[in-house]
């Protein structure tokens, strides 16, 4: 199983990435996807998720309105588009495979990539 995040970088803040997370090794199409971040000092919290097919997202509150979670499960790929980035979005973003429902819960999801750093300067 692997789970590669891309995309990541420096940006200034009101600016824009894309990341995205090519997954291989189990059956892409049929998991909940979800991403998450971590800032220096902090803990892993959740950001959003997306079902098997597309068809319902749910966001944290803090980025709901700016990021848009996607799949595309042809390419096994999921994808973060975030916008209007804010000094405090600055972290280390997880993408992570969960069997089941949605969840915000990290202890849901069985399968984590090794994460892509976000920096946004103020």
């Amino acid at each position: 199983v692997q789970l590669q995040a891309s995309g990541g970088g420096l940006v200034q803040a009101g600016g824009s990435l894309r990341l995205s997370c090519a997954a291989s090794g189990f059956s892409f199409g049929r998991y909940i996807m979800g991403w998450f971040r971590q800032a220096p000092g902090k803990e892993r919290v959740f950001v959003a998720t997306i079902t098997w097919d597309g068809d319902s997202t749910y966001y944290a509150d803090s980025v709901k309105g700016r990021f848009t979670i996607s799949r595309d499960n042809a390419k096994n790929t999921v994808y973060l588009q975030m916008n209007s980035l804010k000094y405090e979005d600055t972290a280390v973003y997880y993408c992570a495979a969960a069997p089941g429902a949605m969840s915000a819960n990290y202890r849901s999801y069985s399968y984590w990539g090794q994460g892509t750093q976000v920096t946004v300067s103020s």
